[in-house]
């Protein structure tokens, strides 16, 4: 039986041959022509060796190079490895020698860190796009090879369990880890996501705004939008304003965003008039606080419907989906065909469920749930367990089958005894006028093991306030063990790829403080 990703944009280059596929400025490429040129990109890492089940990384931004890359790419049979933007020469090396890969393709733009990484690793690269400076770096262009390459003939049958594509996790312990993510494991998440989770159909404009090398956005933003053929308007650097400016300019009826973006849309929104006509927005990558949820849909007008889900889950799991009544601050259902449940987060060596509406950790099993970590059993072993994936995630599920995420496992503040968990605390802090942004993290402390602290990014319309004013405000609606007694100011946060805070880095920095 054979089943390839690369089918997703094959099919719809015959169904939606005509239909804008993406939009990148003044640049519109049909189904058809997108299709065709990634056909022209297999040909050229064909002639450069690659076969199937070898390994090709790519270091490139939001643009149509992307998608070109990653669908020739499977298009051979070969696995896509995806490297995020921002890291450096080192931690590329290590992504492509941990992944196996025979080739980068990187952008120009990126050749600073990706040319040296795949120096250090020995393998070639493949640039794509013009140099910023105008330079020649002196390396094959794809893209131009591409342009005179006869089109693959055919895409190279792929089984169903193969791995398609290696998703590095952003390593909160130790170096980071690969996550096999299959052809199954895709296709079925884009499929269920189509038919039963997203209202999306061939004629909606989605803002494509998320980073494609996370999974969120190959996912849920390109595949799922590629398998309906509806456009996607490309932005290669995420601004508030510059969203806002396109969501209305491309009459974009769908956006998916991590919550730091919904929150750089409302404060762009307060010195605009702009406001897009949208269908729907969808939210992931991270919890989105009800406060901010409910200000977007005062704005914007649009419902936010909360879904969930994890690197090695494909992503989703859970979803406010279509056909169900979406209950704001959960994650709604799991999507079809998934099984989400919840578990004894203490018991390591065996999956225990827990009765409805009890507190545990979330565990998921179905099509979505990945290969395993490659080259690490140990940490695979430890990941699935009885068959079930240990997310790691601590919430709970209602009589209704609606999943509410309370905090990941490892973020809970343990202060004298009690369990405190961040988010809570969070939606608490933001509802205060003056607060823009916070993330609540603990502290080490002598005398409590633990203290509570929120760091905070001020919103400058909401007047002045004092770290103590806050803490004051905090605990007029927290009980007593749970308010911040610290509060730290900040201008901005740590961000890994997807958009989270990364809370680990903020203990760090303010440890010792």
């Amino acid at each position: 039986m054979s089943l390839t990703i690369a089918s997703i944009l094959a099919e719809s280059a015959v169904r939606h041959a005509d239909r804008t596929a993406v939009v990148l400025g003044d640049l519109r490429l049909t189904y058809a022509q997108l299709w065709g040129h990634a056909l022209q990109y297999a040909s050229v890492l064909r002639d450069r060796g690659i076969g199937r089940g070898d390994k090709v990384a790519l270091l490139l931004p939001n643009t149509p190079h992307f998608p070109l890359a990653y669908y020739g790419t499977l298009a051979l049979g070969a696995v896509v490895v995806p490297v995020h933007a921002l890291l450096k020469a080192d931690e590329i090396k290590y992504v492509l020698e941990d992944s196996g890969a025979k080739a980068l393709v990187c952008a120009a733009p990126l050749l600073g860190e990706g040319a040296k990484g795949a120096e250090l690793a020995g393998i070639p690269v493949l640039a794509v796009m013009d140099s910023p400076d105008g330079t020649d770096p002196g390396l094959e262009r794809i893209d131009t090879l591409a342009l005179s390459a006869k089109p693959l003939e055919a895409m190279a049958p792929t089984e169903p369990e193969d791995t398609a594509v290696i998703l590095y996790t952003s390593g909160t312990t130790g170096t980071p880890k690969g996550a096999e993510i299959t052809h199954l494991n895709v296709t079925m998440n884009v499929v269920s996501s189509a038919m039963h989770s997203f209202d999306i159909q061939p004629d909606d404009v989605v803002l494509g705004c998320l980073p494609l090398f996370h999974t969120f956005g190959q996912t849920c933003c390109m595949n799922t939008s590629f398998y309906v053929g509806a456009s996607i308007v490309m932005l290669p650097r995420f601004d508030g304003a510059k969203a806002l400016e396109l969501l209305v300019g491309e009459k974009c009826t769908i956006f998916m965003g991590v919550p730091t973006m919904y929150l750089a849309l409302l404060e762009a929104a307060k010195g605009s008039d702009l406001r897009p006509k949208l269908k729907s927005a969808l939210s992931g990558g991270a919890a989105l606080p009800v406060p901010v949820l409910e200000k977007f849909t005062e704005v914007f007008g649009t419902q936010v419907l909360e879904g969930y889900g994890l690197t090695e889950t494909s992503p989703v799991a859970t979803f406010n989906q279509v056909g169900f009544e979406p209950k704001p601050g959960t994650v709604g259902k799991a999507i079809w065909g998934v099984e989400v449940e919840v578990a004894q987060a203490e018991v390591e060596e065996s999956i225990e469920l827990l009765p409805t509406g009890e507190l545990g950790e979330i565990v998921i099993r179905g099509h979505n749930v990945f290969k395993g970590y490659l080259n690490k059993p140990d940490a695979t072993k430890a990941a699935i367990v009885d068959g079930w994936f240990r997310s790691g995630d601590l919430g709970t599920k209602d009589e209704d089958g609606y999943v509410s995420i309370v905090d990941r496992k490892k973020d809970m503040v343990i202060r004298g005894g009690y369990n405190i968990y961040p988010r809570e605390v969070e939606e608490a802090v933001l509802r205060h006028p003056a607060v823009a942004q916070v993330a609540v993290i603990g502290l080490p402390d002598p005398q409590y093991g633990e203290e509570v602290c929120a760091v905070v990014v001020k919103d400058p319309a909401g007047g002045e306030l004092t770290e103590a004013e806050l803490s004051a405000w905090a605990k007029e609606r927290l009980a007593a063990y749970k308010y911040p007694r610290r509060v730290i100011f900040a201008d901005s946060f740590p961000l890994g790829p997807s958009g989270k805070v990364l809370k680990r880095e903020l203990v760090e920095q303010y440890k010792g403080a």
